[in-house]
């Protein structure tokens, strides 16, 4: 695909015109990434709205200890950058972001996108509606990391991100969640005999959605 046809794919900007398109592309391109490289460290800083166009990229942030502290992963069609106001086109960097498959990322100048877009009123209702969207992420991963429990944690990932659970290791897995790995394969066991989950192949399948949810819903809020 082509720049304005790469534009077109991502459902953010699915509402523009074809004019509008090409008006975009002046300011756009498009950048290939390597499994395992940076696409930026935290308190790192630009004027780029980057959007996600293929691959997978884990964002996460480093505590006092050296210890990565995994946050969220970002896919395909998705917006990358984390916007603290819609009015400042410096972009700041609040954690790390790591590809973990060959990836291509779409960059818009965000000043220029300010200048013919938002101050026109045009996708603002949708960035809007991005920036809600990765703010309750924040209070997803604040639940999780601070509230839930194993059993808790677990829950909420199967439910929400159950093919990523099942194409990481078990390790790599608990990892992410930080709980050791034996309290991970006590929460799937437990989760087994309740009849919520069921695995085969080592590919986990949800039976019971219901009660599934019912584990992790209302704490923290």
């Amino acid at each position: 695909m082509n720049l304005q046809e790469t534009i077109k794919s991502i459902d953010f900007f699915n509402r523009l015109t074809e004019e509008q398109i090409e008006i975009l592309s002046d300011f756009s391109n498009i950048t290939s990434y390597k499994k395992d490289s940076i696409l930026y460290y935290e308190s790192d800083e630009n004027n780029k709205l980057m959007f996600l166009i293929e691959g997978l990229l884990k964002v996460y942030k480093v505590d006092k200890f050296g210890n990565e502290i995994f946050l969220y992963h970002i896919y395909s069609n998705n917006m990358i950058s984390e916007l603290s106001s819609i009015n400042n086109t410096k972009i700041h960097c609040f954690s790390n972001a790591e590809f973990i498959e060959d990836s291509k990322v779409l960059s818009v100048d965000y000043e220029k996108f300010k200048e013919n877009f938002l101050d026109k009123n045009i996708l603002t209702s949708e960035l809007i509606e991005v920036l809600l969207n990765k703010s309750q992420q924040f209070q997803c991963i604040i639940n999780r990391e601070l509230v839930f429990d194993a059993t808790a944690k677990v829950a909420f990932m199967l439910k929400q991100d159950l093919h990523m659970f099942n194409k990481l290791k078990r390790q790599e897995v608990s990892f992410m969640l930080h709980i050791q790995p034996e309290t991970l394969s006590r929460v799937l066991k437990r989760l087994t005999r309740n009849n919520i989950i069921n695995i085969e192949n080592g590919d986990v399948q949800i039976i019971d959605e219901n009660s599934l949810v019912s584990i992790f819903k209302g704490i923290g809020v």
